[in-house]
């Protein structure tokens, strides 16, 4: 290969690298990684249509994990935002933690130790709480509704109080096992999503 042809193929990589679409990174548990859903069902693949449909140029990685608590996504989300480098995260864990019972202060230490890595890396974050079923005590789940809350005044960053809002109270649009939503729910639980994170494309658009 000539010297002029392969300056021209350098010059081409460093243009798509310096033009690659920001990443969103989606970081959560089975509610995010759409459990018994096909990938193209969940709701972090309805976002990315919803954002190529209206010409956004950005790129969804959904990195959520079926099972994963706040202390496992604490111990991965360090590989991944070296690996992904992204612009946004929405922080999408807790519920794990919350139905295996396990204390809550260690679940607020877990998401403020990941929301402040997430803005060291120079990323936004987007915090998504979930609540509860009732069944758990009123003490508990209030408790641990109010952690989303608190974290966010904290870090004064945006929270999607509920990522099921809305969806709730509707067992039909769960799967059998009463905690994880059918696909025709989806777009349901994608637009509570969208409704906070909009303000952080726009802002994040502004800045680029």
């Amino acid at each position: 290969m000539g010297f002029r042809k392969l300056l021209l193929l350098l010059c081409f990589i460093l243009s798509g690298t310096a033009h690659a679409a920001p990443v969103i990174l989606v970081f959560g548990d089975s509610l995010s990684a759409g459990y018994g859903l096909a990938a193209h069902q969940a709701w972090p693949d309805l976002l990315q249509q919803r954002l190529s449909a209206s010409q956004q140029k950005w790129r969804v990685v959904n990195a959520s994990i079926s099972g994963e608590t706040t202390a496992g996504g604490l111990t991965r989300l360090p590989a991944a935002l070296a690996q992904y480098r992204p612009a946004i995260v929405i922080l999408a864990l807790g519920a794990n933690d919350g139905l295996r019972g396990l204390p809550l202060n260690s679940m607020q230490t877990n998401l403020d130790a990941m929301i402040t890595l997430i803005r060291k890396s120079g990323a936004r974050t987007l915090l998504v709480g979930v609540r509860l079923p009732s069944n758990y005590g009123i003490s508990y789940t209030v408790k641990f509704q109010q952690t989303f809350v608190t974290l966010s005044q904290r870090h004064h960053i945006a929270l999607v109080p509920s990522l099921l809002a809305g969806i709730e109270t509707r067992s039909e649009l769960f799967q059998t096992d009463g905690l994880h939503p059918v696909a025709s729910a989806e777009s349901a639980v994608m637009e509570n999503v969208w409704r906070e994170l909009l303000p952080l494309l726009t802002a994040a658009n502004r800045k680029h």
